[in-house]
Parts: structure tokens; sequence; C-alpha cells
């Protein structure tokens, strides 16, 4: 780690610790979504929406901090952007729930729950990893891990859309389908860019 003659600003590691517990709080209401009938998607997309919101509050939170702190714990761009991609998860997480309920989606396709599953584990690791950032230590397998879990997503959103067009299902039915796998792989990317952002910073404070 390299050696500082200046203090820093810390409060930030604490505000992405709780914008990336935040997003496990997102995921296990993605879990919830999978056993829910049509009724209960509604509420779960209600408490998604105020888990969105929160996330909302934490990001603006970052900023005003990034504004306001002369001296910060590694650099402003990369502050800038891992809590951009911490919002953009919970961002594209909130509007897969929305999609389910606003297209009165009766099944979801076989694979969804591998989605999801996907992005339950990568929330997880993001949120034991985001305490790691004071000290850059124990950060490598957490990237890698992440990036390994991406391109699992990757391939699981590739055999989902071979499914929705092998003829199973209407044309309607199908964008409505794809539409919602295809924000749900956009969290993936997100949990990866989270994770790249980390890589990044960790290898300028080395």
């Amino acid at each position: 780690m390299r050696f500082r003659l200046t203090p820093r600003e810390t409060s930030f590691y604490d505000m992405f610790a709780a914008s990336a517990d935040n997003i496990v709080t997102g995921s296990k209401l993605l879990m919830e979504l999978l056993g829910a009938d049509p009724a209960g998607r509604a509420e779960i997309a209600e408490r998604m929406r105020a888990a969105e919101h929160a996330g909302d509050d934490a990001t603006h939170a970052i900023f005003h901090q990034l504004n306001s702190s002369f001296i910060t714990p590694f650099d402003r761009e990369d502050i800038y952007n891992l809590a951009s991609s911490l919002d953009d998860i919970m961002d594209f997480m909130e509007e897969a729930v929305d999609l389910v309920v606003l297209y009165n989606v009766e099944e979801l396709p076989k694979g969804v729950e591998q989605q999801i599953e996907v992005l339950s584990r990568a929330a997880e690791l993001t949120a034991e990893a985001m305490p790691n950032l004071r000290t850059m230590e124990n950060l490598t397998e957490y990237w890698i891990e992440v990036n390994r879990l991406e391109n699992q997503a990757d391939q699981i959103h590739r055999k989902l859309l071979a499914q929705l067009f092998n003829g199973k299902y209407e044309a309607i039915e199908v964008l409505k389908l794809k539409q919602i796998v295809d924000v749900l792989e956009e969290a993936a990317d997100a949990f990866e860019h989270v994770a790249n952002t980390v890589e990044t910073i960790a290898v300028k404070e080395s």
C-alpha cells in the first residue's frame, strides 16, 4: 500500500458499503419474485422501488461528499465511477421487477432463476468486498470471481434468447420476455463494471 502524508476523508468507505448492502437487499427481492404470484409481485415491486430510491440517496450522498471533500481516499474519477456503477446495478434490478409487473408476465422462462442466482452471488461478493477498500487487501479473488460470474451470466443469457426464439412463444411475449432478460444481463454487466473499477483503484493504490 502506498504511504500517504495527508489525511483522507474516510466516510466514503462506509457509504460504498451501505450502497452495496442495499444491492443485496435488491437481489433478495429478485429471488422473492421467482416464487411470487402476480398479486405478490406488485408488492415486491413496491419494496424494490423503495430500495432503488435508497440506492439513489446513497449515490447522491457520495457525490455530495465528493464535491465537498478536499482530500479523497482515491482518485475522484474512480469514486464517481464506482458510485455510478453501484447505482446502475440497483436501477437494472428495479427495472426488471417493474417490467415483470407492468407486462403482467404469468410465467418467467426457465433459466431466469439462474440469471438471478448469479446476480445474488455477485451482490454478496460486492458487499463483502466494499469494506476491504479501506486496506485494499483481499480484493483480487473478488474481481476474478465477479468476472467469472459475468461470463456465466452471458452464457445463461444466450441460452435464454435461444429459448425465446424457438417458436414456443407468441411474438409479443418474446418482446416482453426478451426485454426482461436483457435488463437482468445489464445488471450482471454492471457488477462487472464495479469489479473492474475496484481493480483499477487497487492497482493505482498498490
